[in-house]
């Protein structure tokens, strides 16, 4: 079903109905993927996770909420209590304001802004803000280091990000994120490959996820920038991590992976099956690799997947112009020889000793 195009239609109360939906849907959704992590992660290591509290373990999430909400608030005495107190709020609700521009189905988003992709990138980044403040205000060398960690990889993986977007865009010929979606009469990823790899790769070290956690090493700064946060303030940061994955993978979908089209099924199931199956990308990551030193992560950075994006822009800026009518029977086979090359780099990047990390 496709809402108008007009929507919300100018009253107020529409955009409030949508917006309590977006909260709702964004909490739901990740209490769901905390248990899909945990869950998964339990049987990809030959254990039996979470499966006391309701069937499957499927309350656990909630259990967890009530268990924090009791555990006592505790601020450092010589912190700066308020940028230690605004900083969870700080990183928090960037993470929900990216969704007021992703469509759950055609015409089904908060805000549909012809700078859609430009709005996603400058929200996602601010965040980081959030994890500096709580470094900062933590007055603790090992909570500072971990958030001058997530600046430096902010600022790093940002470039070959939005690099990487550039090409999708071209193609679209839109910064519409509901545009986007409708110009994808075949999915982007088998336009993009390569510029699918290099925005997860780049998303992933962006939002700290494994293999690029360095922001909490737990072996190296005990646990990086949330070390002196508890209670509530803790719950913040643990909504945050999960709230930026949830977005990703949303994102990757309405970019890459066609949004909310598919045959059979409602439009916004199809749009959340995708979703969760990226996530579950993630979560297979997370098991299977080893965490990665600093070096190694802006070494992938700068030294990889920057070059890669230029190469990526660079070709599909020329398939664009110059073969416009046939673009997507051209940039598929063009596409998969650049990927079988950067297999070949990635294995001698190992070779030349990315393999090692360390433990």
């Amino acid at each position: 079903m496709m809402l108008p195009a007009d929507w919300p239609g100018g009253f107020w109360w529409h955009w409030l109905v949508f917006t309590v939906i977006i909260i709702a849907f964004v909490l739901t959704l990740v209490m769901g993927l905390i248990w899909i992590e945990r869950r998964g992660m339990a049987r990809m290591q030959a254990r039996l996770g979470p499966n006391r509290v309701g069937p499957f373990g499927l309350l656990q999430p909630v259990a967890d909420a009530i268990k924090v909400l009791l555990k006592e608030d505790i601020t450092p005495a010589r912190g700066d209590k308020i940028v230690h107190l605004l900083a969870p709020i700080t990183a928090f609700f960037p993470v929900l304001m990216i969704f007021a521009v992703v469509p759950f189905q055609n015409g089904a988003l908060l805000a549909d802004l012809d700078v859609g992709v430009l709005y996603v990138i400058a929200i996602s980044s601010i965040s980081a803000i959030g994890v500096l403040m709580a470094g900062w205000g933590s007055n603790n060398k090992y909570s500072l280091l971990g958030a001058m960690r997530s600046v430096a990889a902010v600022v790093s993986y940002e470039i070959p990000l939005v690099l990487s977007v550039v090409g999708v865009v071209l193609i679209a010929g839109s910064l519409s994120m509901n545009q986007i979606v409708l110009a994808q009469n075949v999915p982007f990823i088998l336009l993009q490959p390569l510029g699918f790899l290099i925005f997860f790769i780049g998303g992933c070290a962006e939002i700290n996820r494994s293999p690029f956690d360095l922001f909490e090493a737990d072996s190296e700064l005990t646990a990086g920038f949330h070390t002196e946060y508890s209670g509530m303030k803790f719950a913040m940061f643990y909504l945050t991590e999960y709230g930026e994955a949830l977005a990703l993978s949303a994102i990757i979908t309405t970019l890459f992976l066609s949004g909310w089209k598919g045959p059979l099924l409602a439009p916004w199931l199809w749009f959340v099956l995708k979703t969760i199956t990226v996530f579950f990308i993630m979560v297979w990551t997370r098991t299977t690799l080893p965490r990665v030193r600093i070096d190694q992560l802006m070494a992938l950075s700068w030294k990889f997947l920057f070059p890669l994006a230029l190469i990526n822009l660079f070709i599909t800026a020329i398939e664009v112009l110059v073969w416009p009518e046939a673009l997507p029977w051209t940039m598929i086979p063009v596409n998969i020889a650049i990927m079988a090359v950067l297999v070949l780099l990635w294995s001698k990047f190992f070779k030349l000793g990315w393999g090692r990390v360390a433990v």
